[in-house]
């Protein structure tokens, strides 16, 4: 495996590549063009200043997180055509420059959700948590406004001001589409950029939906190891896989992380790990990496990883906010730098079994 650490870019993130190449074992960064929107052909030379920048700090861009796919594509609309050619382009423009993982999700709306931005836990850190109590009191319509009074003044990833500006047009966009139309609106995403894939060796690999069960009636698709199975099989390819992410599949405690990774061998294309602590059906809040720390057994998920023969990048995914950093809910410097330290060491003991 390589690992890897997600970085929004210069002017969006609070941390920089200087901290981040400074991380042991650090090879390469996840990150986006973030000012980009949804359905717009990507400019070739943002793209390459991108690279040029990442390089000359001594790390690579190990991938893409995220080319956002437009509304249009995902409700299967006569204009969709438009926006999966300006996908394609996009890809062609990674492709040659040497990028060969895209993250991408087909949630509808939200691309992830929570209730809270930063709760408190015992030892004084704040954490991402989830109560579906709260969830099913608020209206979808004043979400954002809520979610930005803990966001630390960071643009939200999924939650862009201007798609929440529309979210009564977007529920009206997605009022017929149930979980067969929005898989009928994957798979022919999917088949359309193919070519493209295999002409650049580019490896798609969706996100799992976030959490992993409908919210506000919306339709979710990829969410446990059956929908999983029936993407790929939709569309066989092996540049049709899979973003391992075990806190989006472990926010319901009854997907066996494990066997899902046994399961989609070859398919992972990249892997977001971190821990969760369940409190109670449809309740549970981030944690530290440290199994201990929260309810899931992280040398079981890496030895699963490890033994499948994963060998695409990694990432320490959300990290508690700790030591009184500001950043980004989730994606401060110091959780998950402790948190590759610590994924590296279960591998490097792996290794050597």
């Amino acid at each position: 495996m390589k690992m890897t650490f997600r970085w929004f870019g210069t002017g969006f993130d609070s941390v920089t590549l200087k901290q981040i190449r400074q991380i042991p074992g650090v090879k390469g960064v996840i990150t986006t063009l973030y000012d980009s929107k949804p359905g717009e052909a990507w400019d070739p030379a943002k793209v390459k200043a991108l690279k040029a920048e990442v390089e000359a700090s001594g790390l690579e861009i190990s991938g893409i997180e995220s080319v956002n796919i437009h509304d249009d594509i995902k409700v299967g609309l006569p204009s969709r055509d438009k926006y999966i050619e300006n996908y394609i382009k996009t890809l062609e423009t990674l492709g040659k420059e040497d990028i060969r993982m895209v993250c991408y999700n087909f949630m509808p709306v939200f691309d992830w959700t929570r209730s809270d931005l930063a709760k408190m836990r015992p030892d004084g850190s704040t954490v991402l948590s989830y109560d579906q109590e709260i969830i099913d009191q608020i209206n979808p319509d004043t979400m954002l406004s809520e979610m930005d009074k803990k966001a630390n003044g960071f643009v939200l990833p999924g939650w862009e001001p201007e798609r929440m500006a529309r979210i009564k047009e977007l529920f009206e966009m997605y009022k017929d589409v149930d979980d067969k139309k929005l898989l009928d609106n994957l798979t022919y995403f999917l088949k359309a950029i193919m070519p493209t894939c295999d002409k650049y060796d580019i490896n798609m690999a969706i996100h799992p939906d976030d959490p992993a069960w409908p919210v506000f009636g919306l339709p979710r698709i990829i969410r446990n190891e059956e929908s999983i199975g029936r993407m790929i099989k939709a569309v066989d390819n092996p540049h049709n896989g899979v973003t391992l992410c075990t806190g989006s599949l472990g926010s319901n405690p009854n997907n066996d992380i494990p066997a899902i990774i046994k399961s989609l061998k070859g398919r992972i294309h990249f892997a977001h790990v971190r821990n969760l602590k369940h409190h109670a059906p449809g309740k549970f809040e981030e944690a530290a990496h440290l199994s201990s720390d929260g309810s899931m057994d992280m040398y079981a998920l890496m030895k699963a990883l490890y033994d499948t023969g994963f060998d695409g990048p990694i990432r320490p995914d959300h990290g508690r906010a700790i030591w009184d950093e500001v950043s980004m809910p989730g994606y401060g410097l110091y959780d998950r730098a402790l948190g590759c330290a610590y994924l590296n060491g279960l591998w490097e003991a792996l290794s050597k079994r």
